[in-house]
């Protein structure tokens, strides 16, 4: 019974978050805008300026799938730091594994590397629905991303994500009524740090 009243009130927090995100709010639409124009546009332009002269990787189509989450649903439990950062590394290292094991049978590599992305993620509990794509694209991607093998896990999925969190961490806090990520001691901390720096500039 008490697993039920717990599903069912996570449920009813879900479909709350839903419904309040959704809401036309001007000033929730634009932040989500400022957070997504320079989260992506940090990562696309390290892509176009170190494209021609390397084969360095920073873009990846699962990167557009977690800015709407961080920067657009920023309440919810899978948009937090932890499923950010954690769901697409260990996606990552499981999509290049499985590609190493079994490079050219993609009928089965790719949903394996999915499903068992999914497992795993939800074990270490950072599921984080864009690490899905995370795992496929280091099986189905380009050449030139398969030929990164583990340095596909740092970069660009680590170094990516990581861009992405620091610009969510301004952005989603720039006004008073958005707060992220929703653990309530890092924004005790934030403020800490905040008025120290406060009260060195008055003295």
């Amino acid at each position: 019974m008490k697993s039920i009243h717990k599903i069912k009130r996570n449920y009813r927090k879900t479909k709350y978050i839903l419904y309040k995100e959704t809401l036309v709010d001007f000033k929730e639409h634009f932040w989500a805008f400022v957070g997504g124009l320079v989260g992506m546009g940090i990562i696309a332009y390290l892509q176009s300026q170190t494209l021609p002269n390397s084969d360095m990787v920073y873009l990846i189509g699962s990167f557009g799938a977690s800015s709407v989450l961080v920067y657009g649903v920023i309440q919810s439990p899978l948009a937090q730091p932890r499923n950010l950062i954690g769901g697409h590394v260990i996606s990552a290292i499981i999509g290049v594994t499985i590609y190493k094991f079994l490079p050219e049978i993609l009928w089965l590599t790719a949903p394996l590397a999915v499903a068992s992305s999914i497992v795993m993620m939800q074990i270490t509990k950072t599921l984080h629905p864009p690490g899905g794509a995370t795992a496929l694209i280091a099986i189905a991607g380009s050449e030139k991303v398969k030929n990164l093998g583990y340095w596909y896990v740092l970069s660009p999925v680590l170094s990516g994500a990581l861009i992405l969190l620091a610009v969510a961490l301004i952005t989603n806090n720039m006004a008073h009524d958005r707060q992220y990520p929703n653990h309530k001691k890092y924004h005790q901390f934030r403020k800490r740090i905040a008025s120290k720096f406060r009260n060195n500039k008055t003295v």
